[in-house]
């Protein structure tokens, strides 16, 4: 059984939703479905170590059937074996293995290495899928701006410069259609490192509303949004970047996103705090349209 020797050339992070590419391996797996690698794709994978973007909708066009893909995951393979999501034993980039993107379909998917085959992708999942994730981008930098004053120790900074409550607390992001999802821990680790929890309960309200008019005001100027990559394969470094006001937000980044903020249309917050096993967490749910 033959394996890729190069990571998987990637089009999805330049905007495309259609790819032309050559069946390179197909290998059963253990649940009955296949694993399709490609040369090139334009599917969005789902990636094992921030899994925070789902896969795309898409379909593998041959000359003569259209076969549905159930799941598009990041794998790796040294040559002797393929490894998929969380079972990938080694980090993206480590010498001697390739990283790929696994096409999983049923197993009787009519598809053969060798194959010409078509990646066509939903560009109406894709286009609100994108739209989630830019938005999730620019609340986490309003949310920092919002709770900057709650800090007694200088934390790193985020894009902007401001004190990164998103990347110090962080728990889970999921991004959706035209929605995302964060959670944020905001237990001893966090009041250790200098953030101030006390009365944040009440300040919900106005926590809200000061993110949701920054947010309004980042909107209104329509700013371009542009993926910088250091080339095209799946392990490439990539950067989501959006000049806004005053300066440009660059965000490492393997998703895919709208080319303006003006596609976003109404961008609004919601945030609610719960308890969970004794430790207070925040949850703020961004939707744009």
């Amino acid at each position: 059984m033959t394996y890729p020797v190069a990571d998987t050339r990637v089009t999805y992070a330049a905007g495309a939703t259609e790819a032309s590419a050559v069946v390179l391996h197909v290998e059963p797996l253990p649940d009955g479905r296949r694993a399709v690698l490609l040369d090139t794709t334009s599917a969005h994978p789902v990636d094992a170590g921030w899994p925070d973007q789902g896969a795309d909708r898409a379909v593998l066009r041959t000359a003569t059937v259209e076969i549905a893909l159930l799941d598009c995951i990041v794998g790796a393979t040294d040559g002797t074996s393929l490894h998929l999501g969380q079972q990938i034993p080694v980090p993206k980039g480590t010498e001697g293995w390739a990283f790929v993107v696994a096409h999983i379909v049923s197993s009787d998917a009519a598809v053969s290495v060798g194959d010409a085959v078509q990646v066509m992708v939903d560009a109406g999942v894709r286009a609100r899928t994108s739209a989630g994730h830019t938005a999730c981008h620019l609340a986490s930098l309003a949310l920092n701006l919002a709770v900057a004053d709650r800090w007694k120790k200088q934390p790193r900074p985020d894009a902007l410069g401001r004190p990164d409550f998103d990347g110090t607390a962080i728990d889970v992001s999921l991004i959706g259609e035209n929605t995302s999802t964060d959670t944020y821990r905001l237990g001893k680790s966090l009041r250790k490192k200098g953030f101030i929890t006390e009365g944040f309960d009440e300040a919900l309200p106005s926590l809200t509303s000061a993110i949701n008019a920054t947010l309004a005001d980042w909107v209104a100027t329509d700013a371009a949004v542009h993926i910088d990559r250091a080339g095209d394969a799946l392990t490439d470094r990539r950067y989501w970047v959006c000049d806004l006001p005053g300066a440009a937000a660059r965000i490492p980044c393997g998703g895919t996103h709208a080319s303006r903020l003006g596609e976003l249309g109404r961008l609004r917050v919601t945030l609610g705090l719960h308890d969970v096993q004794g430790t207070s967490v925040l949850t703020m749910v961004t939707t744009a349209g």
